[in-house]
């Protein structure tokens, strides 16, 4: 090999290639890691409102870990996410120094019994509120189907002007609600759509005049319901008259 001077010259520029590749390796890594380019402004958009700047520059200080182009996105992604409100976060590099950070909020729904909220996309998060909300209790894994009925039940029953604040959902699939904290209508599992309709249909002719308050219904019968008023506010019977 030595007494052949192409496969030399052939092997000196393969070493020399391979040393400038090293070179402008270890040039890269020194600027990348190079305190020189430090995340300067962090720009958050999004409609926050519950989500506060505490709890952002929170975050910022303590997660935001590396420069510019080391800073791991993935994991600072899960650093927004975990505060409660949060459900979405979106991250962008903007060169030369910014870091872009838009965040979704929850909104929501409902309660999920007394142990966390639903969401309008019908997914389940953990957060505190103090705002009213309905609430929804059923089987685990239900929140989206709970509240897509619970939302269909309170459009349909806004033409009585009512709406429910509590609904259930059982095991086998049935469906109770709570109008106005005060009146439970149960609907059962099979033609729920049906067997709403035809109360929302005869309320106005029938509980909407009755002038002793109702605090159940029965909407499983075939062709019509049936109603129970409060224990006590059921007239006492006329004793029998004594004809003359």
């Amino acid at each position: 090999m030595w007494d052949k001077p192409q496969a030399l010259n052939w092997l000196a520029n393969l070493l020399f290639g391979l040393a400038v590749l090293l070179f402008l390796y270890a040039a890269l890594l020194v600027v990348v890691h190079s305190p020189l380019f430090p995340v300067r402004q962090i720009k958050v958009d999004g409609s926050l409102a519950h989500v506060t700047r505490e709890q952002l520059q929170y975050i910022v200080k303590n997660e935001l870990k590396g420069t510019f182009f080391t800073l791991d996105l993935n994991k600072t992604r899960q650093a927004f996410e975990k505060l409660p409100w949060v459900r979405q976060v979106n991250l962008r590099r903007r060169w030369p120094d910014r870091l872009d950070v838009t965040i979704e909020e929850h909104v929501a729904l409902a309660r999920w019994g007394s142990v966390g909220l639903v969401n309008t996309l019908g997914e389940r998060f953990d957060a505190a509120t103090n705002e009213p909300l309905p609430v929804l209790e059923g089987p685990e894994g239900s929140e989206a189907d709970m509240a897509k009925g619970y939302v269909s039940f309170r459009d349909r029953l806004v033409a009585v002007q009512r709406k429910p604040t509590h609904v259930w959902l059982s095991a086998r699939r049935a469906w109770r609600v709570q109008l106005d904290h005060s009146l439970t209508v149960e609907i059962g599992r099979d033609d729920v759509d049906a067997r709403l309709g035809k109360f929302i249909k005869a309320y106005p002719t029938t509980l909407a005049v009755i002038k002793r308050p109702v605090s159940y219904v029965d909407l499983r019968y075939p062709n019509g319901f049936s109603v129970r008023v409060p224990p006590g506010m059921v007239p006492p019977a006329k004793p029998p008259e004594v004809a003359a």
